[in-house]
């Protein structure tokens, strides 16, 4: 049997962009998406703390310690700049893996989405 844990979180990144008018998905900057052990094009879960709102959307890489954390497309909606966001991806694996695996979870300066 396979499950569904958590792989990986970027936990309390601001938004820095919200751009309206583009294709869709979420830009992440480089550095973090290293930290969190994600990659371009992988599904993420955006929470936001701010209004409650929940999504799905991609990630789409942003320039190397930029802090770019950028809502595109219609999930520019559901965000306003400086809103306080939790970004997750998710991973299947067999249950007994799933009882060890560690996910990455990374917590950077909320002001300036820097690591620490």
């Amino acid at each position: 049997m396979l499950i569904e844990v958590l792989k990986s979180k970027l936990h309390r990144v601001s938004v820095t962009e919200a751009n309206l008018n583009y294709i869709g998905s979420i830009t992440i900057d480089e550095d973090l998406m290293n930290a969190a052990n994600l990659i371009a094009g992988e599904k993420v879960h955006v929470v936001n703390n701010n209004n409650g709102e929940r999504f799905e959307t991609y990630v789409i890489k942003g320039e190397r310690g930029s802090g770019v954390i950028c809502l595109n497309g219609a999930a520019a909606r559901k965000v306003q700049l400086g809103d306080i966001i939790v970004i997750m991806s998710y991973a299947l694996m067999d249950f007994e893996e799933a009882k060890t695996f560690k996910p990455c979870i990374v917590f950077p300066d909320t002001a300036t989405n820097k690591l620490v």
